[in-house]
């Protein structure tokens, strides 16, 4: 087994790494809603590790089923829109705590 077939932060092979899944779990999210130029308003998504999460594909998944665009930066995804209730469901569905996730 070669270093790039274990995962370097729990140890196991690639394919039965756990990570990702901790993660979800342990992870405190807050999401709420900003009010950017011209009146716009941005739904923002603070909280996920993007060192255990792929938070690129996350967003990208996003920005498909809510039909809108966004970007990540300074540690967090900024979604065009106010995607409060939708976005919750969409973090449920992805494995995310239910009781972790604070919409405010």
């Amino acid at each position: 087994m070669t270093a790039e077939e274990v995962c370097n932060v729990c140890g196991l092979p690639k394919d039965l790494c756990i990570c990702e899944t901790l993660s979800k779990e342990t992870v405190k999210i807050k999401i709420y809603v900003e009010k950017k130029r011209f009146g716009k308003f941005v739904t923002v998504i603070e909280g996920i590790d993007d060192k255990l999460t792929d938070v690129k594909k996350l967003l990208k998944k996003f920005k498909k089923k809510l039909a809108c665009g966004g970007t990540y930066k300074d540690k967090r995804i900024e979604l065009q829109g106010n995607h409060l209730s939708k976005v919750r469901k969409l973090l449920i569905e992805e494995g995310f705590n239910e009781n972790s996730i604070e919409v405010g």
